[in-house]
């Protein structure tokens, strides 16, 4: 069956490219072809703030990042051993400063570098936190040990002895030969009113501060003796009691004769005898200088002066020396015997008697074993 239609040439568009591109109406083949807009980025997005913002978070990232490495590192250096090869002591002058204490303990072999302890103590705001004073850090010290002693203040704790038995102005001079105090004292204490005992004190510690707390020690220690003391005891007062505790700590340096001694004289004051204290012949001569320095001469037993009990009825004025507890605690509950006299039996004990008899005998023994010493 023939056809009138008329094939396409070479050049004609396809059918389905006609379809694709043929109008619907005259008036749209008039219309441009519409493409697509391109995507844009959100105004929003391009805001100046939110650049900003972007950029402070990726610093604070950074930042976090930097410190965080630094806290890790810090803590490495203020745990890792330090370099100190045995235990050193070392003396914080007062007043000086972070940098100052920092050389310091570099010239002293205790750390590494300045820098490192300055650091480390700033973070940690530590800076008003270190102290003067004596320290004593260990082998191989941390960085973290080091700033926790002076921030601590852990000083070095060292010991004053002073023994029972010596005066005030003994004592005073013994504070003033001291190395470890500072200052000067102003006048010499009262006789009697130090309690000699162990003090701890810290290198630098001012020597008037040493004397309060041997004050504030004996006032307390005499109040809390006089408190328990023996009901018919023939003393009036705390000061008496330390009065006679003081003659007793001279009579003796066995504590196990101390109540026996203090007996003796608390017999003798009830029956209104004279004391008869060598000590107190002594002290009259010299006060507070303590020692006579050679044997009592006869003529000074009967030398009159306000201590010398050979002359003087009942206690001397005063104490005669500074009295330990151990003296007070004597006085106030002396042993229960009748013995009026006591000598030295050249041993460096004491023979005690309760008649004046049994006494002579006891010093005629002593003078011939004296004389066979000879």
């Amino acid at each position: 069956m023939s056809s009138n239609a008329t094939p396409p040439g070479p050049g004609a568009p396809s059918p389905a490219e006609t379809k694709r591109i043929a109008p619907r109406s005259p008036r749209a083949a008039l219309e441009p072809e519409r493409v697509p807009a391109p995507v844009r980025r959100s105004a929003r997005a391009r805001h100046p703030l939110v650049v900003i913002g972007n950029a402070i978070f990726t610093f604070l990232v950074l930042v976090a990042i930097v410190v965080g490495g630094a806290v890790w590192v810090g803590k490495q250096r203020l745990d890792d051993v330090g370099p100190l090869t045995a235990e050193k002591s070392v003396l914080i002058p007062r007043g000086a400063g972070i940098r100052d204490i920092a050389d310091q303990l570099v010239r002293e072999g205790v750390i590494d570098h300045p820098w490192t302890f300055v650091g480390a103590v700033v973070f940690r705001k530590a800076r008003e936190d270190l102290k003067s004073g004596e320290y004593l850090f260990q082998k191989q010290a941390s960085l973290g040990e080091v700033i926790d002693t002076l921030v601590e203040g852990r000083v070095v704790q060292h010991t004053i002895t002073v023994p029972e038995g010596l005066t005030s102005e003994q004592i005073v001079q013994r504070l003033l030969e001291s190395d470890l105090l500072a200052g000067n004292i102003r006048e010499i204490p009262r006789e009697g009113s130090l309690l000699p005992e162990t003090y701890k004190v810290v290198r630098g510690t001012p020597r008037d501060q040493v004397i309060q707390r041997m004050q504030q020690a004996q006032r307390r220690v005499l109040q809390e003796v006089w408190d328990h003391r023996m009901a018919d005891l023939p003393l009036r007062t705390p000061e008496q009691l330390l009065t006679l505790a003081s003659i007793v700590e001279k009579e003796t340096g066995k504590p196990e004769e101390r109540t026996r001694v203090a007996a003796v004289f608390v017999n003798r004051l009830k029956q209104r005898m004279r004391l008869q204290s060598d000590p107190t012949i002594i002290y009259g001569l010299v006060g507070g200088k303590g020692t006579l320095g050679r044997p009592i001469m006869r003529s000074e037993i009967e030398q009159p002066t306000p201590y010398n009990t050979y002359v003087i009825d009942g206690l001397p004025p005063g104490p005669i020396a500074n009295p330990g507890r151990a003296a007070l605690e004597a006085v106030a509950n002396p042993a229960r015997t009748k013995e009026l006299f006591f000598v030295a039996d050249g041993t460096g004990g004491h023979t005690f008697s309760e008649s004046l008899d049994q006494h002579q005998r006891a010093v005629t023994k002593l003078r011939a074993l004296e004389a066979a010493q000879r």
